[in-house]
C-alpha cells in the first residue's frame, strides 16, 4: 500500500465519482458567476468512454506494432525495417487534429476517428520497444534455442519475447500514455472523453470545466504509466 501506483489510483478514482459533489465548493478558485458542476455527462461516464477508446485504440496499436516489430527481426523483414520504422514515424508526425479532420468525412463524427488518430500515434512506441527487445536477445540464447530443436515460432513464443518483455513493457507503456492524453482531442469531433469537460470549457470560458477534465486526464495518465511501471518491476524480479 505504500507504492504510489495505490494512492495516485485511489485519488484517480475518489475524484471520479467525487468531482461533482466537490466542484460546487470550489467557486472561491473561479471568477464569480462561473458555472462549477459540468453537466453534459458524469465523470465516471466520462472516464469509462475515455477508457473505452483509449483501451481499444491500444490494443489494435499493440497487435500492429507487436506484429510489425516481430516481422521487422526475422530473416525475411530485415530488409523492410528501416521502411516500417519510417512510415510508422510519418505517421507520427501528423497532428492528431490534422488526423481526425481528414477522417471525418470518410467515418463521420465519433469514437471511429479518435480510435484511427490514437492507433497511429501508438504504433511507433510498441514497434520500436518490439524492435529493441527482440535485437537485444543474445545470439548464443538463440543457438542454444535452435541446438534443442525449437522452431523459429517455438523459439520466437517460449524464448524471444520472454526475454525480450521488459522492454516490449517499455514500449507499450509509453504508447498507452500518450493515447491517454491525446485521446482528448477526440472530443472535438464529438466523442465522449475526459477532453469534453476541457473542450466545453474553453469553448465557453469555463476554467473550472477545464481544470475539472485536467485534473482527471492527469491522474488517468499517471495511475496506468505507474501500474506499467509495477508490471515491469514484478517481470524482472519475478513474483
Amino acid at each position: 500500500m505504500r507504492r504510489p501506483v495505490f494512492w495516485v489510483g485511489a485519488l484517480f478514482l475518489v475524484l471520479t465519482f467525487t468531482m461533482s459533489a466537490i466542484a460546487p465548493h470550489l467557486g472561491f478558485l473561479f471568477p464569480e458567476g462561473t458555472r462549477l458542476v459540468y453537466t453534459r455527462a458524469s465523470y465516471p461516464e466520462l472516464v469509462a468512454s475515455h477508457a473505452l477508446l483509449t483501451g481499444l485504440a491500444s490494443l489494435v496499436a499493440i497487435v500492429i506494432g507487436l506484429a510489425a516489430g516481430i516481422f521487422a527481426t526475422r530473416p525475411m523483414g530485415r530488409d523492410y525495417a528501416a521502411t516500417l520504422e519510417m512510415v510508422t514515424a510519418v505517421a507520427q508526425t501528423f497532428p492528431p487534429v490534422a488526423v481526425l479532420a481528414l477522417a471525418v468525412p470518410a467515418m463521420g463524427y465519433g469514437a471511429g476517428p479518435t480510435v484511427l488518430a490514437l492507433v497511429l500515434y501508438g504504433v511507433l512506441p510498441v514497434m520500436g520497444g518490439a524492435v529493441a527487445g527482440l535485437g537485444s536477445v543474445p545470439p548464443a540464447v538463440m543457438n542454444a534455442a535452435d541446438g534443442i530443436g525449437f522452431s523459429p515460432a517455438g523459439r520466437l513464443w517460449r524464448v524471444e519475447l520472454p526475454l525480450a518483455a521488459p522492454i516490449i513493457l517499455a514500449g507499450v507503456r509509453t504508447s498507452v500514455t500518450i493515447g491517454i492524453g491525446t485521446a482528448t482531442i477526440g472530443s472535438t469531433v464529438g466523442a465522449l472523453t475526459l477532453g469534453s469537460p476541457i473542450i466545453d470549457g474553453l469553448s465557453g470560458n469555463n476554467p473550472a470545466y477545464v481544470l475539472q477534465g485536467t485534473v482527471l486526464v492527469a491522474l488517468f495518465a499517471v495511475s496506468v504509466d505507474l501500474a506499467f511501471g509495477e508490471l515491469q518491476g514484478w517481470y524482472t524480479r519475478g513474483p
